[in-house]
């Protein structure tokens, strides 16, 4: 495995742990208030999401188009 991959694979699993606990966290008490008052989560709530997104994002486009073969 390239290192290219490794770190495709690292920011991948990275990118959904995130998204899994920024998906928790708007499930809490605070942001659910957050959520009825202002209309939107906390900004801790929102970072942890989009972080996910970009990082799991970014890990799969480097498994997909990595670079092919193998190391010599």
């Amino acid at each position: 495995m390239t290192p290219q991959r490794f770190l495709g694979v690292l920011l991948l699993i990275g990118g959904v742990v995130l998204l899994v606990v920024g998906m928790n966290a708007s499930h809490s008490m605070a942001d659910q208030v957050s959520n009825t008052f202002t209309g939107r989560f906390t900004d801790h709530t929102t970072w942890y999401i989009i972080g996910g997104i970009v990082a799991g994002s970014a890990g799969l486009f480097m498994l997909l188009f990595g670079p092919r073969g193998t190391n010599a």
